[in-house]
């Protein structure tokens, strides 16, 4: 059996798991999601915990067992509690500003670049003296949010020299020595 299929999927506070054929829903305290999941895949209820079972044992079910449970239960984390990811833009002159929907970047080239997120998707900017901006990002859709930090990021990704750029804020950028040649050397 699948070692992530075989997890069960702990509900928060407050969501409840419905289904109608093959569209699971779940609704929380923080708004509603679904997700298509193939009929023959059923949950089974054991004290407020549900776990997922597959029809058989072919390749494609096993395939498709872990990858069910996964989602279902990042569905239920997000509705019930939400999720954050934090972007860091380091560089001297490096700034953002939210503006409803749209974010504001100034990284570095000849001019702003307006970034216009998805209304599911909440922004809110944190400048700090002395410390590097933040990009805080919230949703309740994981891929969504990760979708969105990931295209962010991708703007001016960090480089290796000097370390300039927009970064996840535990990320590890690894280094590089530039070039260490004397003048005059021969």
């Amino acid at each position: 059996m699948s070692r992530i299929g075989k997890l069960p999927i702990k509900l928060p506070a407050g969501v409840v798991l419905s289904r109608n054929k093959e569209l699971v829903t779940l609704k929380g305290p923080k708004g509603t999601l679904q997700q298509h999941i193939l009929e023959a895949f059923q949950f089974e209820e054991n004290g407020g915990e549900f776990s997922l079972k597959r029809p058989s044992d072919t390749k494609e079910n096993k395939a498709l067992h872990g990858l069910y449970r996964s989602l279902v239960n990042n569905m239920a984390v997000g509705v019930g509690v939400g999720y954050e990811k934090i972007l860091e833009l380091v560089g001297v002159g490096y700034r953002a500003d939210a503006k409803g929907q749209v974010l504001e970047l100034a990284l570095g080239f000849s001019h702003q670049v307006f970034f216009v997120l998805p209304p599911e998707v909440k922004v809110a900017t944190e400048q700090q003296k002395g410390q590097n901006p933040k990009i805080i990002l919230s949703a309740i859709d994981k891929q969504l949010l990760g979708q969105v930090a990931a295209k962010i990021r991708a703007i001016r990704p960090p480089e290796p020299y000097k370390g300039k750029g927009v970064r996840y804020s535990n990320e590890i950028v690894r280094r590089k020595a530039g070039k260490s040649g004397g003048k005059g050397k021969k």
